[in-house]
């Protein structure tokens, strides 16, 4: 039994380990050409999606390879790669900032129960292991689109909720406001 339970923590601890390697900034990532954070501004990730299909079509890989020269080819697939990279980069920044939203609106609520947090645990081990899957196929020159879409699907999934939460929020906020405020003429009529 005292084998088992080193062994069982043992690979709690690599699982640990693996989620943080996973969820630390690429090193590369500095050297994109261009920055993550430039998608994000205006529009969502879900703007870009279909550029991004587009990009990696294998069809689109067809007519350029009828057309172009094969430099020309290898260089569109780099710079293709890259935008990708960039993308995912982005992606994940939302999926990070939507992670940050989350924790705040928990300290706000008062019912966050365990499962909430188990939840967003989840989330976050399932949204890690799927970029790092994409990244790796990205960058050995494999074009994952559903893959892609379905990372991109989580987060608007997460986005979506946490919009919901906000909302919540703020009713909440309001009839906290309403009855306190009521409280206060009855109170002051009162007197």
């Amino acid at each position: 039994m005292n084998l088992t339970l080193i062994l069982f923590f043992g690979f709690v601890a690599l699982l640990l380990l693996a989620l943080g390697w996973a969820l630390r900034k690429p090193r590369n990532a500095r050297n994109l050409p261009t920055d993550p954070h430039a998608l994000e501004e205006g529009q969502r990730h879900v703007d870009y999606l279909p550029q991004i299909r587009q990009a990696l079509a294998a069809a689109d890989y067809d007519f350029l390879s009828r057309r172009a020269s094969r430099g020309a080819l290898q260089r569109v697939r780099k710079d293709r790669r890259g935008i990708a990279l960039a993308y995912l980069a982005a992606l994940r920044g939302n999926f990070q900032s939507l992670l940050r939203m989350a924790r705040v609106i928990a300290v706000l609520s008062p019912e966050v129960a365990a499962a909430h947090e188990f939840e967003r645990l989840r989330l976050t081990t399932k949204f890690a292991w799927q970029y790092q899957m994409i990244r790796w196929k990205l960058m050995a020159g494999f074009a994952p689109l559903p893959q892609l879409d379905g990372l991109s699907a989580l987060v608007s999934g997460l986005s979506v909720r946490m919009e919901a939460a906000l909302k919540e929020l703020g009713e909440r906020a309001a009839l906290a406001a309403e009855l306190t405020s009521s409280m206060n003429r009855r109170g002051l009529s009162a007197v």
